[in-house]
């Protein structure tokens, strides 16, 4: 397709046109697009016979045929038992400790949420899932004002 300053839309369209028979083999137009007010006249004119009987016989015929069973039997695996919502685990997870930058906090946020977001999961996993990214965020807030203090083995939290 050549380009110029000079064509009108007319004449680009009529080039586009051209190239698409081109690109068809060679078939025209016409034959390439659906002409409905033909196709409404097929239809009117009775020549086409479609009835509730030709149906139900078309139905029957592929009902007799019996089901087709696949070849290959699909095996999903079981799903995915819930993670823990303990917040304990989910600090050790995140990487939490003592002191940590409040932009490090801000990265680990985004890569929690996006392995454990309550959208990403499968349906069955979203409550759980919820609870973890509420954990999740309390732990992170906490470790931003710098109330966060890491258990050690034995230690209860208040």
């Amino acid at each position: 397709m050549a380009i110029g300053r000079g064509r009108d839309f007319a004449a680009l369209l009529d080039e586009l046109i051209s190239e698409d028979n081109e690109y068809a083999g060679g078939v025209p137009a016409s034959l390439n697009s659906l002409d409905y007010l033909s196709v409404a006249e097929e239809l009117h004119s009775g020549r086409i016979n479609f009835t509730d009987r030709r149906a139900q016989v078309e139905y029957d015929e592929h009902q007799s045929a019996g089901p087709v069973e696949p070849d290959t039997k699909i095996v999903e695996p079981p799903p995915a038992p819930p993670l823990t919502t303990d917040p304990d685990d989910i600090a050790r997870e995140l990487g939490l400790s003592q002191a940590i930058e409040p932009k490090l906090l801000d990265r680990l946020r985004r890569e929690f949420a996006f392995r454990n977001h309550p959208d990403r999961v499968p349906a069955h996993l979203r409550a759980n899932a919820m609870m973890r990214m509420q954990v999740a965020n309390m732990l992170i807030d906490e470790a931003k004002r710098g109330k966060f203090k890491p258990r050690g083995a034995g230690e209860a939290r208040a």
